[in-house]
């Protein structure tokens, strides 16, 4: 693509390797870079082509001209850039915290979740949140919990570990090992019987949008990583992400403790 534009060599590769498909991660990778160095610099080519998406990038490598826009749409798309970035910062941020926390916390979960769980909250704009460890055979305990209302948190108390229908969140998360983004947990038939974990989610805990992501250690099931809102806003693509990625730490926690305990049995 050698179409004129006021990108330096540098973001001038950066735009054709993003305009084709490539992802932070794999330019990073490429060029020897900070994934974060990638934003910045993609924040920079959208303001000098005054563009707002990936397509409008393509577009104009490949010389087609954008139609003039208005000093209310420049600002538009500062400001929207700006905020980007900062989410983006915000993500990386928010990572690297819990990966430090991890790494300095020697095994003690009580330090670690309750700051996976805070962070995840905070970044997917999710009220409450629970890792359920998982048993066996459909079971799941509720090892921690973060801002959940009084009741339901009561109702996990009481019933310790306990099973899951195949309709519930939980139920089918275990079944097809995959993320189950659940819209409005009261708009499911589910609701409408007397199954006792809906009620608890739904009446107890007041949560209307829902996700449960599993929790693998290799192809083995250890738990699931759960957030809730108490409106029916569903989770964005976005949101999903960042919940797989905080997930994903949850197991690292685990999986350290479980080796540091088996170490300290051992010596």
């Amino acid at each position: 693509m050698l179409v004129e534009t006021d990108l330096s060599p540098r973001e001038q590769q950066i735009a054709e390797c993003y305009a084709a498909g490539a992802s932070y991660q794999e330019i990073a990778a490429d060029l020897h870079i900070a994934p974060s160095t990638v934003r910045t610099h993609l924040s920079t080519i959208y303001r000098k082509l005054e563009i707002t998406s990936k397509v409008e990038l393509a577009n104009r490598l490949n010389g087609v001209t954008a139609a003039p826009r208005s000093e209310i749409d420049h600002a538009a798309i500062i400001s929207e850039l700006a905020l980007s970035l900062e989410d983006a910062l915000s993500r990386e941020k928010a990572l690297s915290e819990v990966l430090r926390i991890i790494g300095a916390a020697q095994g003690d979960l009580d330090r670690v979740m309750p700051a996976i769980l805070r962070y995840a909250l905070d970044l997917c704009d999710a009220e409450f949140g629970i890792l359920f460890e998982y048993r066996d055979k459909k079971r799941f305990h509720a090892s921690f919990t973060l801002g959940i209302p009084a009741a339901f948190q009561d109702w996990l108390d009481d019933n310790g570990t306990f099973s899951v229908s195949d309709q519930t969140g939980l139920g089918r998360m275990v079944t097809q090992r995959a993320m189950v983004n659940i819209m409005d947990v009261k708009s499911e038939a589910l609701y409408r019987t007397d199954d006792p974990l809906r009620f608890a989610t739904a009446d107890l805990g007041g949560a209307r949008s829902f996700v449960a992501i599993p929790m693998l250690a290799a192809d083995r099931l250890v738990g699931a990583f759960t957030i809730y809102r108490q409106s029916v806003r569903p989770f964005s693509e976005d949101a999903l992400r960042l919940a797989q990625m905080f997930a994903a730490q949850s197991v690292i926690a685990l999986e350290n403790a479980r080796l540091i305990d088996q170490r300290e049995q051992t010596t």
